[in-house]
């Protein structure tokens, strides 16, 4: 093999360890794990419908969730684009549509929607009840910590990123946000 072969095929070799790496960096900064922990993009839920409706992709329309099939998965993902898009109140009515009101992440945006919503104790209440379920739940300890923060309570928010990172989610959305309010930047 020349030189110039192997000069381009090193080329060629460092150009993709790049691009994928340059991938990797993108794909984590943007929140990209593959639970719910980061953000969710806007679906037709909230770019299409109104009055706390949920898309009906079946039905290809805007439906009311208690006249829907809609099991608890996708109640949850309609609450969640409720609760990012600020409609806290459809939030919380379609997530006490889920059968299973125990479940941790139906607990944790109940909490969420309530504490966004100007209701911190009971939105707290519902963050113990989800940690009580999975002490393991990084989005339960990041909502959390971001709501000891806004009562003030910054060295409780420190226990809680201090939780998420011995608990394997340093490199999570969830560490990031509460990493981010608890130096300023931003709240969520």
């Amino acid at each position: 093999m020349g030189f110039g072969v192997v000069m381009k095929s090193s080329a060629v070799t460092a150009l993709a360890v790049g691009f994928l790496f340059g991938a990797s960096l993108q794909a984590l900064a943007a929140g990209s794990e593959n639970d719910e922990t980061a953000p969710p993009p806007k679906t037709k839920t909230i770019t299409k419908c109104t009055d706390g409706k949920v898309w009906d992709k079946d039905k290809k329309e805007c439906v009311k969730p208690q006249k829907s099939g809609f099991n608890d998965d996708q109640l949850f993902q309609a609450a969640r684009e409720f609760a990012y898009a600020g409609q806290y109140d459809n939030a919380i009515t379609v997530l006490k549509l889920a059968k299973n009101q125990d479940d941790p992440r139906i607990l944790n945006y109940l909490g969420y929607s309530n504490r966004k919503a100007g209701r911190m104790q009971l939105g707290m209440t519902y963050y113990r009840k989800a940690l009580q379920r999975d002490e393991n739940y990084i989005l339960a300890r990041s909502y959390m910590g971001q709501a000891l923060l806004e009562q003030g309570d910054v060295q409780a928010a420190r226990v809680q990123l201090v939780e998420i990172r011995d608990r394997g989610g340093e490199n999570t959305w969830a560490y990031r946000s509460l990493l981010q309010s608890l130096n300023g930047q931003i709240r969520y």
